[in-house]
């Protein structure tokens, strides 16, 4: 509440200062920055725990950067995000095994594969904690539900 009331009075000084046509150039588009997709990298921190971040974030709408590793059936509603590129999908037997750059997504339709090596944009609810698919017997951490995706 506080950052926008800050907003708020940054913008009125800009409008009362006959500033308004410069305001992108003289300040950052608070808004702006919070659509920024989010780095597979600050949902964990090194010890493989979740982030303070990603508890803040848990049942919220999110969206991840990265690219979509080969799914693991066809006609699938899920796949993995990962932070690199990957030829082939990085299945985890174990939640003991989760690395910390993938996230399995679960879209609301039939994925349409994109290429592994084009960088993709995810949104979704983050879920987190242990889950295991029952369709594919797939272990996850963390996870977007609800998901669809665009190259960006």
């Amino acid at each position: 509440m506080a950052r926008t009331r800050d907003v708020m009075n940054r913008r009125q000084l800009i409008v009362g200062l006959g500033l308004a046509p410069f305001a992108g150039l003289l300040l950052p588009d608070p808004a702006g920055a919070a659509d920024a997709p989010l780095k597979l990298r600050t949902l964990y921190n090194k010890d493989r725990s979740f982030s303070d971040l990603a508890h803040s974030l848990e049942g919220t709408r999110v969206s991840v950067g990265g690219y979509m590793a080969p799914p693991l059936k066809a006609d699938s509603q899920f796949f993995v995000l990962t932070k690199i590129p990957m030829a082939v999908c990085p299945f985890c037997e174990t939640e003991a095994e989760w690395p910390r750059d993938i996230l399995a997504i679960y879209t609301k339709r039939i994925v349409d594969v994109v290429a592994f090596n084009s960088k993709i944009v995810t949104r979704g609810v983050l879920e987190l904690g242990t889950f295991k698919d029952p369709e594919t017997g797939f272990v996850s951490r963390a996870r977007l539900v609800d998901a669809v995706y665009e190259r960006s």
